[in-house]
């Protein structure tokens, strides 16, 4: 029974403790409405940008332009996630002046939380890998990834707009 019970364990992981199952029960009430809402938000940054002149690319499985949208339009019945990058004209220093110059979005890179953040793949990767593998690898150097949070849709927007005059 021991060596049953310790496989179950290294399968499933071990039992949370309490105050870890009232926070992820307290979380689970509200996820619906708040995935639903990156969703929608993420859609319509997604269409904002994929408009902009300072954008040569948007990668954003929910845009009609995107290579796989019949593929996510299938699969992704619910939304298209609330995660989005996209490509600025200038390169390595749009890309690094746009994520510092936000605003509402901070500059990290954990996803999944109630606030916006947005990130620099080039930033990350070209000290480690180098710019000719990062650029190999699909990481453009003016790559802007954007995890879309739970800020009001046109507080978001007025603050990509800023930014990217600023750009």
């Amino acid at each position: 029974m021991v060596a049953q019970i310790w496989r179950s364990h290294i399968v499933f992981g071990a039992v949370a403790d309490p105050f870890a199952g009232w926070l992820l029960m307290r979380g689970l009430r509200t996820l619906a409405l708040r995935v639903h809402r990156q969703n929608q938000t993420a859609m319509r940054i997604a269409r904002h940008l994929s408009a902009h002149p300072k954008v040569i690319r948007v990668h954003y499985p929910g845009l009609t332009s995107h290579p796989q949208h019949a593929l996510a339009a299938r699969q992704m019945r619910g939304g298209f996630g609330g995660l989005l990058s996209f490509e600025l004209v200038g390169g390595f220093r749009a890309g690094n002046e746009f994520v510092n110059s936000m605003r509402l979005p901070a500059r990290a890179v954990s996803f999944g939380g109630f606030e916006s953040l947005a990130t620099q793949p080039a930033a990350m990767w070209a000290g480690s890998i180098g710019d000719g593998a990062a650029e190999t690898a699909g990481i453009a150097p003016g790559l802007v990834r954007l995890a879309v949070g739970l800020e009001h849709p046109e507080d978001l927007l007025a603050d990509i707009d800023r930014t990217l005059a600023l750009v």
